[in-house]
């Protein structure tokens, strides 16, 4: 995938407080892929740029990009990534090295210098995030009891809290056989396992929105815990499962013995399809684009997404920001309920992974 990383920075005092914003767009359509912002505390413009610049190369890393062209409108960024100018400020140096090393993960890195009239989004961003900062420092402090910690990591602004329940039983997954796009109803046990899931979950306060795959399982799953609260499932297409191609409806043996050589690689390679079928890259590309635009959308706010084995190990695997072998090596159950944070400047937080004490 290639893409562009439009990223910015500002500083109100120079130094003052400070923020970033960056953006990531698909290089061939222009559509944004991704959008970080933060506040970084009392800083300048020219380490705030930097720091929005490692964010979009993050962000470009977590999308599986291969090659980006950055766009800024620092010309001592740009100019110093490129190796024309020396680094010689020693607050700049550290923050270099960190983006070289992120840098490092793609094909090719390109920078360019651009216009500030060019960077607007990045720019809003950079003023959205002091901006929040500001409001929030000019509120009347929050009683002790209750109030909110800062993150143990350093992670700013208020997150968003992502509830991930898998489906209910279905007649394929009694089998163990893949069940990708079949659009198969729950059974009678995934009917029950439902109900528990929803009857644990409406307890939990603030639930803003119940989201679900397109899939009847992931519907009807959904749907038990929306009449609980009061809520109408919102469906989103990213939450779909894996398509699994010529494979779908059989077990993991009548698979690898209809395609012994595809099925070997797709075991250890995410870039492999199933005949006809799709990677677990392109479903990560898939999910990742799906969580950007649910937290665009619902941003800060406690949701509840109803999908499958592969989306949720994907989004998990996106908070931990770790390798591909998680989704061969994670286990989850039928109704299993895990929890993320994600947070607006591009930390994230797993508070949770396959909890099934409801259905005991």
């Amino acid at each position: 995938m290639k893409v562009i990383v439009e990223a910015d920075g500002g500083s109100r005092g120079n130094p003052g407080p400070a923020g970033y914003g960056a953006v990531v767009r698909d290089k061939l359509t222009g559509e944004t892929l991704a959008e970080r912002k933060g506040f970084i505390g009392v800083a300048t413009n020219n380490v705030a740029e930097y720091q929005g610049l490692i964010a979009g190369l993050r962000a470009a890393r977590e999308l599986n990009a291969e090659t980006v062209d950055v766009r800024m409108d620092s010309k001592l960024v740009v100019e110093q990534m490129s190796g024309r100018w020396k680094i010689k400020h020693p607050s700049m140096q550290p923050l270099a090295r960190e983006a070289q090393e992120v840098a490092g993960a793609f094909q090719k890195v390109a920078y360019e210098w651009i216009p500030r009239e060019r960077n607007k989004q990045a720019d809003r961003l950079a003023n959205e995030a002091m901006d929040a900062e500001n409001k929030a420092a000019n509120e009347p402090p929050a009683k002790a009891e209750g109030a909110k910690q800062p993150h143990w990591s350093g992670a700013m602004g208020e997150p968003t809290r992502v509830i991930l329940l898998r489906h209910g039983q279905t007649r394929l997954s009694v089998d163990r056989r893949y069940s990708g796009r079949g659009d198969h109803p729950l059974t009678e046990l995934g009917l029950e396992q439902a109900e528990r899931a929803a009857a644990r979950l409406s307890k939990m306060d603030g639930v803003a929105a119940v989201i679900s795959s397109p899939l009847q399982r992931a519907q009807q799953t959904a749907g038990k815990l929306a009449d609980r609260i009061g809520l109408d499932v919102v469906t989103h297409q990213g939450l779909i499962e894996t398509d699994f191609g010529t494979w779908e409806g059989l077990t993991f043996a009548e698979a690898s013995a209809q395609d012994p050589e595809v099925h070997r690689r797709w075991l250890g390679d995410t870039s492999v399809k199933p005949p006809n079928g799709e990677s677990f890259d392109e479903v990560h590309a898939r999910v990742r684009k799906a969580r950007t635009d649910i937290i665009s959308r619902y941003g800060g706010k406690t949701l509840v997404l109803v999908s499958h084995v592969t989306p949720i190990k994907t989004m998990l695997r996106q908070a931990l920001d770790v390798g591909p072998q998680f989704l061969f090596r994670m286990h989850l159950d039928l109704t299993g309920i895990s929890i993320a944070e994600f947070y607006p400047d591009g930390h994230a937080s797993v508070k949770l992974v396959n909890d099934t004490s409801h259905l005991g």
